[in-house]
């Protein structure tokens, strides 16, 4: 089985969530919905991964990726009927619980296969190409929901995203049977306590939820704002647009990145560009600027995924990556579900603003972490390598 059949899984499912959760935040404020709200629905996003990505991982291990990808996709597809059929906030949170439910186990299902599929020579190239691809459907699948909306209704957008999902549902039909078997005796039975016990595990497990935070605060709040000053949903799904050309740009230079400085040193710059672009953000009210910010954002942060994503990988023991993985996915949504739900009060009581500048915080905590001195776990043979 060629790895290209796992990045075409991968796309269609971060094309489909992106443009998702640019859908629903923008019915959402169709409806009424206020920065709280907002910040609710981005937890809502966050819930079913935060409480199942251990699980999947392990389930994932045991009984392979097929069938728990297959799942996640008639999810995704029975969430989006829901407000096509009830429009209303209610629906919309019950959607987008559904799409966190199917990003859960698509997303370790297909981020494990990558590494099982992979040698120690071509791992960062691969997991580099894996995050390039996803760059490319977070391009497309805002785009879809800003020009859907613009051109045909929330509606007929919704519908849509009810079809999409039926494509990794047809692939994997014709040729999942291909993809590596699980192992019942691949993952023993043990806990989250035993996981968080490797060696440097949790120093990677905080710089991955801060990036991944600070990611989730930019495409729900952004939205947000450029709402607030007058912007269509075709100029916001551009700008989101961005973040994903940027990305896409940064992901194929990171191999080269991390052979030229350590990993701790790409993601303490990614850290600050993330932080000075959340900075400038309450200040810009051109379109323009908020797609250049949302680039410099992008060219930033999409450097975090791959480095911690092999980390993880790399980390894990006796058969057990998926479930490493999903530890990893299960640290980043904890932090996506605390972090808008306090940022959306904060935005109430101070405003927008007090969001991107208390991200920007965040973010810099982030940068002082990966100057620590000691090595990223998983990650030193990169440097080695160099030297």
């Amino acid at each position: 089985m060629n790895i290209g059949f796992v990045f075409a899984l991968m796309f269609a499912n971060v094309a489909n969530v992106l443009a998702g959760r640019v859908l629903l935040t923008l019915f959402a404020l169709n409806l009424g919905a206020r920065p709280f709200d907002v910040g609710m629905l981005a937890a809502t996003f966050a819930l079913f991964p935060m409480l199942l990505s251990w699980l999947s991982g392990r389930l994932t291990d045991r009984f392979g990726a097929r069938w728990p990808i297959t799942l996640a996709s008639l999810a995704s597809s029975a969430g989006m009927l829901v407000p096509y059929f009830f429009p209303g906030l209610p629906a919309v949170f019950f959607a987008a619980a559904m799409l966190g439910f199917s990003l859960t186990f698509f997303s370790v299902s297909t981020q494990n296969l990558v590494g099982l599929m992979s040698t120690e020579h071509n791992r960062t190239r691969n997991y580099s190409n894996y995050t390039m691809l996803g760059s490319v459907g977070s391009f497309v699948g805002p785009l879809i929901a800003g020009f859907g909306i613009d051109h045909v209704g929330y509606q007929s957008s919704l519908l849509c995203l009810v079809a999409w999902p039926f494509v990794p549902v047809l692939l994997l039909l014709m040729w999942g049977d291909k993809l590596p078997k699980g192992s019942r005796s691949a993952a023993p039975t043990g806990s989250i306590k035993r996981a968080l016990q490797v060696p440097g595990v949790w120093r990677i497990l905080a710089l991955s939820s801060l990036a991944q935070c600070g990611t989730n605060i930019f495409q729900f709040y952004t939205p947000v704002y450029a709402t607030s000053i007058g912007m269509s949903a075709s100029t916001i799904g551009v700008i989101l647009a961005m973040y994903a050309v940027a990305g896409f740009g940064s992901r194929m230079m990171l191999p080269g990145l991390i052979a030229s400085f350590s990993p701790k040193k790409v993601l303490a710059y990614a850290f600050l560009l993330g932080a000075i672009s959340f900075t400038l953000v309450p200040f810009s009210t051109s379109a323009n600027v908020l797609a250049f910010l949302a680039f410099l954002f992008g060219f930033g942060m999409n450097c975090s995924q791959p480095i911690t994503m092999m980390s993880m990988y790399s980390s894990s023991k006796g058969g057990r990556s998926g479930e490493a993985l999903g530890l990893r996915f299960t640290a980043d949504n904890a932090t996506k579900i605390a972090i808008p739900f306090l940022f959306g009060m904060l935005a109430t009581v101070l405003g927008l603003g007090a969001i991107f500048w208390g991200s920007a915080v965040l973010l810099v905590s982030g940068s002082l972490l990966s100057r620590d001195k000691k090595e990223i776990v998983g990650l030193k043979e990169s440097e080695n390598e160099r030297n």
